[in-house]
């Protein structure tokens, strides 16, 4: 049953919060956590910084989500990020953050992480270049035809495998710590003394790819015109994801520092594989990499379910082609916009750009994350009557400390990592024109 009375069908809130909470620990559980650990003890060194590294990362994205937690609540609508800044900043910044989006950011993570499913499945199967491609567009296919098929069977694969993956990270963790192989004098030392100015910038480069293990924290918010009784639902979707993922992870990185100390964590091409290894012999790292496996293709689905959202919000305020805003008639999901961001995806596979275009904007993504905080903060001054039956903890010091932390985070990658930051900034600087043409041409391009 459609959500309005209109005659063309709309989007169904067919998602419960087991869905949400899904959508989001399982997007962010990827492959991270079991890759960047390599490193980040390569540019840190002692297990205190690394375990400072990880604690400072929970804690930005506990900020984010208190943000996040109110806007999703308030403005229960498809599209998420996109409908905060274009509510507050006005449509070209809305139209910026879904080109981003729409360019390289969500298709290009979508493109590497069904690489990434393709690779590891190649572990398994032995596949050729050619085939992992296949595979790759494969995993695509099959999943964008679930969530086709209905939000709420998306949302039951999501729950799924995030019950699978989270489930293999607690056994490690869990035979790790009860493992003969471990010691508590792997965490030794601590902290070196000192520090120099080179450090920060190394810290700042190791928090990054903490950050990147939780690169989907937000994305409940983008399929919140499908999520029942989002008032109450978004907020424990949002807060209680990120306090899941937080406790998985820290005890993740414990368990691996008790068995490999940082400096063979910072050697090893695969830290949970090498843990694994000691844990349970060759069969745990075969274990690992069906966890991996398993992990990906979890956020892979994640992000499929979650970025079609964006497009399909645009489409709807006349900012993308109008075929994007349709609803299929029977299975009220946005089919035309899951089809063309597959599509995309594909190309970017088939080319083999993705990797590029995904390191040019890891630091644009941070450039949106503070401006829907600053949104929060805007849209509480100029519609002060909206219904908020969430309000953010620590309001507007939480935003504040969360913009600031963010701008530090831009600010180190464009030092350490200059010419993707500028390609990413310039990607990001493309869209004005872009908009102003979209703008000009609106009617005949709506057709």
């Amino acid at each position: 049953m459609a959500e309005a009375s209109e005659s063309r069908p709309h989007l169904v809130r067919d998602l419960n919060l087991a869905h949400a909470l899904a959508i989001n620990a399982g997007t962010m559980i990827g492959t991270g956590i079991f890759i960047v650990p390599r490193s980040i003890a390569a540019s840190v060194e002692t297990s205190g910084a690394i375990l400072t590294v990880w604690v400072v990362a929970s804690l930005l994205a506990l900020l984010g989500a208190f943000t996040y937690a109110e806007l999703g609540a308030a403005m229960p609508k498809a599209g998420g990020d996109y409908v905060y800044i274009r509510d507050a900043f006005g449509r070209r910044a809305g139209f910026l953050f879904g080109w981003t989006q729409l360019l390289v950011a969500r298709s290009g993570s979508i493109a590497a992480l069904a690489a990434g499913v393709a690779i590891q499945l190649g572990d398994f199967l032995h596949l050729g270049q050619g085939g992992q491609k296949l595979a790759a567009l494969a995993a695509i296919a099959l999943l964008t035809g679930i969530n086709i098929r209905g939000v709420r069977s998306g949302g039951n694969v999501q729950v799924l495998f995030t019950v699978l993956k989270v489930g293999a990270l607690v056994a490690l963790i869990v035979l790790a710590f009860t493992s003969e192989g471990g010691s508590t004098t792997n965490f030794s030392p601590l902290f070196t003394p000192g520090i120099e100015l080179g450090f920060i910038g190394l810290f700042g480069l190791a928090l990054v790819d903490a950050l990147w293990a939780y690169d989907g924290w937000n994305d409940v918010n983008l399929t919140a015109g499908e999520v029942k009784d989002p008032k109450r639902n978004i907020p424990r979707a949002m807060l209680g994801s990120i306090g899941l993922v937080m406790l998985v992870y820290i005890l993740a990185n414990l368990a691996y520092l008790y068995i490999l100390p940082a400096s063979s964590q910072a050697s090893s091409e695969r830290v949970a594989a090498d843990v694994a290894r000691v844990v349970l012999g060759d069969s745990g790292a075969r274990f690992i990499n069906l966890a991996i496996l398993l992990s990906m293709f979890g956020a892979l689905n994640g992000s499929i379910l979650s970025g079609a959202r964006i497009f399909y919000a645009m489409a709807d305020d006349g900012l993308f082609f109008r075929k994007f805003a349709s609803v299929h008639p029977r299975y009220f999901t946005p089919a035309v916009a899951l089809v063309g961001q597959a599509l995309w995806a594909a190309i970017l596979i088939y080319f083999a750009v993705y990797r590029e275009l995904t390191t040019y904007v890891v630091f644009a993504s941070w450039v949106f994350y503070s401006l829907s905080s600053l949104a929060l903060i805007r849209l509480r001054r100029t519609r002060p009557d909206l219904d908020r039956p969430y309000r953010s903890w620590g309001y507007p010091y939480a935003q504040i400390l969360f913009v600031i932390a963010a701008t530090g985070i831009i600010l180190n990658t464009l030092w350490v990592s200059p010419r993707e930051s500028m390609i990413g900034l310039a990607i990001i600087a493309l869209g004005v024109p872009v908009f102003w043409l979209w703008e000009s041409r609106k009617p005949a391009m709506e057709k």
